[in-house]
């Protein structure tokens, strides 16, 4: 098991390795396989990005991201410009239909609500707009409607068959409970990786609406 100051020099050496992160600005603390990322970075997806790459680490349990946005001022926009360019972002995106998700904006932060069917189009939302100049931030409200109504035991089965089926997943530590279109994923997962992928996977069935992941990473096989 890597101690904490291991983690946060591999945590620092990723940031530094990526070249889209301005790893100069960011501080990396650790305690007890808990990631704290500080400072500023110039844009949003450059905070989420260095989440992401914290989260690649083995032995990191969890991050706690205190990044501040700080745009430059070639990059700052007003809101109505912001909205006007999270609006056509949606309209171009092949995964989001059309007039599903509405848009808002307060002093840079991008605001989704609406209804969708499926949770890629709900993640394909935020990243339609996440990127763009201007955004500091983004409140993804949107909620997942589907019109299937399978019953609960079928969503359960169909889960865990696919957890089976991945080389990523190991199947026997973790646990599927399910009511109705509602999905609590229980047990331990070795990774961020294995993690995400496993909520992705309950996400991905039929007549799905809500996902609670409970997991646990890297704390022991239960």
């Amino acid at each position: 098991m890597k101690t904490d100051s291991q983690l946060k020099r591999d945590v620092i050496d990723e940031l530094e390795w990526e070249p889209s992160i301005e790893s100069s600005h960011i501080g990396v603390a650790a305690s007890q396989g808990v990631i704290a990322l500080t400072g500023t970075v110039s844009r949003y997806e450059e905070k989420t990005e260095a989440e992401k790459l914290a989260k690649s680490i083995a032995g990191v349990k969890a991050v706690a991201n205190d990044l501040e946005v700080r745009l430059p001022g070639a990059s700052e926009r007003n809101d109505p410009e912001i909205a006007a360019a999270a609006l056509n972002a949606l309209k171009w995106s092949t995964s989001v239909p059309n007039d599903k998700v509405q848009v808002t904006v307060r002093d840079g932060w991008v605001t989704l609500d609406g209804a969708l069917d499926w949770q890629y189009q709900r993640q394909a939302a935020q990243e339609a707009v996440c990127c763009l100049i201007g955004v500091k931030g983004v409140t993804n409200n949107t909620t997942i409607e589907s019109k299937l109504k399978p019953k609960a035991a079928d969503v359960k089965s169909k889960i865990e068959a696919a957890f089976k089926r991945k080389a990523e997943i190991d199947a026997g530590h973790v646990r599927v409970d399910t009511t109705g279109g509602l999905v609590k994923l229980k047990g331990n997962v070795d990774n961020w990786s294995e993690f995400t992928e496993a909520e992705r996977i309950a996400w991905a069935a039929p007549g799905v609406v809500a996902v609670d992941n409970e997991l646990t990473v890297g704390a022991g096989n239960v």
